[in-house]
């Protein structure tokens, strides 16, 4: 029975001011999808196995939540909502051939085999633009990652842009078999490129490629390292891919973001169905990317619809970890007003209440313990991030108290007469919208 009473490892309870500025935090991240002009979805959080399975190119299946429904059907939770997104589109709407504009939040299931610290259960919220292959929608959605970012408050952080077409010519060039690619992807994620020169003498690849490899570990860095890139590139898949970003540089100009860029070549993609720009944001305070995306122009293909598309997914949790550590402050509004009575005010309690509630103010209603001391319903008031607490004594006296400063007021509902009940509402919108960090 013992173990009923913890989650399981992996998972947690998010409750109190944490919930709250969680919530918070995604408000103001969906705020700025919605001033880009991208639509609310909400894809169901377990789908058919085949929506995940390795042809989709998100995760080995020995890491998916796998169950049957009633049929015998395997169900597999989501690790990831981009393909959901990608079957929407090649499904629901598929008749629809103008750019289509997607947003989400949801959580996402990963039974990492080697658990290290790292969550099963995470918060995603991302974006997804299907239907456009341009430049300027590969520089829309970088734009749009970092004003979310500095919209909540972040300002050291690193967008990491690379491309897989120009990682897949060197692939090709060096003529590597699907088992020597993976070795080599994993060697290189890992930024072990002495591992990768040994490997590649191993299976005798030509010169220029292994040196094609050995430079990718400095080819990180702003704009000159395009140019450095071009030095290299093996082919003319290798030199599209770095004109394309190129391109993007010169359009995120005109957003007058381009500083927030750091081009990496090395990257390859944590999904295999990437197929253009990658990109990630890391900050100090978390160990994993805080934003991961890409362009991924055939993923829809695989569930009947041909349709170019770019997304991405800033993972919560990660950036609440940076925020807090980066003492970066989550702003939200204390806005509950508690009422407590004694069981003689109930009546006076209840229809104060009720007022409130029909004028939008968040009301919780208590009836007071005797046992139990007044100044134990102030402290839970603080704890609990009240605005305001009011209470109605059963001697007809009204105390008042403002949960934020401490400033306390005392009323004689005898003698206030009428004018009592707008006292009260006067200062408990004095209280209410104050803001906790």
């Amino acid at each position: 029975m013992k173990r009923v009473l913890h989650t399981p490892e992996g998972v947690r309870d998010i409750y109190n001011v944490e919930c709250g500025k969680k919530l918070t935090l995604e408000g103001h991240l969906k705020k700025i999808f919605q001033l880009y002009g991208y639509h609310d979805i909400q894809p169901p959080t377990f789908e058919y196995f085949d929506v995940f399975r390795k042809e989709i190119g998100t995760i080995p299946s020995k890491d998916l939540y796998k169950f049957f429904d009633k049929d015998g059907n395997t169900l597999a939770l989501r690790p990831d909502i981009t393909p959901s997104i990608a079957r929407v589109s090649a499904t629901l709407l598929k008749d629809v051939m103008l750019p289509v504009r997607l947003c989400y939040t949801g959580n996402t299931f990963i039974n990492h085999s080697n658990y290290q610290g790292r969550l099963r259960e995470t918060t995603h919220m991302g974006a997804e633009l299907m239907g456009d292959p341009s430049v300027e929608a590969d520089a829309e959605m970088l734009a749009l990652v970092i004003e979310c970012l500095l919209t909540i408050g972040l300002k050291e952080f690193q967008l990491s842009v690379g491309n897989v077409d120009f990682f897949q010519s060197l692939i090709e060039d060096a003529d590597l078999d699907e088992d020597a690619e993976e070795r080599v992807r994993e060697l290189i994620n890992n930024r072990n490129f002495f591992g990768v020169e040994e490997f590649l003498d191993s299976i005798q690849v030509k010169r220029s490629s292994k040196e094609a490899f050995a430079a990718l570990n400095d080819l990180v860095g702003g704009i000159t390292t395009l140019a450095q890139a071009k030095n290299i590139a093996p082919n003319s898949k290798g030199v599209k891919a770095i004109r394309r970003l190129e391109k993007i540089y010169d359009i995120l100009k005109l957003y007058g973001v381009e500083k927030f860029i750091t081009f990496d070549f090395s990257m390859s993609g944590t999904y295999g169905y990437y197929s253009g720009i990658i990109f990630r944001v890391y900050t100090f305070g978390t160990g994993d990317a805080i934003v991961k995306g890409g362009r991924y122009d055939h993923l829809t293909e695989k569930f009947g619809k041909k349709s170019p598309a770019i997304g991405f997914a800033i993972v919560i949790d990660e950036l609440m970890n940076a925020l807090v550590r980066q003492k970066v402050r989550i702003v939200f509004t204390r806005k509950n007003t508690m009422i407590l009575y004694d069981p003689e005010r109930k009546r006076e309690a209840i229809s104060l209440a009720r007022d409130f509630r029909r004028k939008a103010k968040n009301t919780e209603l208590i009836r007071k313990d005797s046992a139990r001391s007044f100044d134990e319903y102030v402290t839970y008031g603080n704890e609990y991030y009240a605005g305001n607490l009011i209470y109605l004594a059963k001697s007809g006296e009204i105390t008042m108290v403002n949960l934020v400063t401490g400033e306390h007021k005392i009323l004689n509902s005898g003698t206030d007469g009428g004018n009592s009940e707008n006292n009260r509402e006067n200062n408990t919108e004095n209280g209410s919208e104050n803001t906790t960090e």
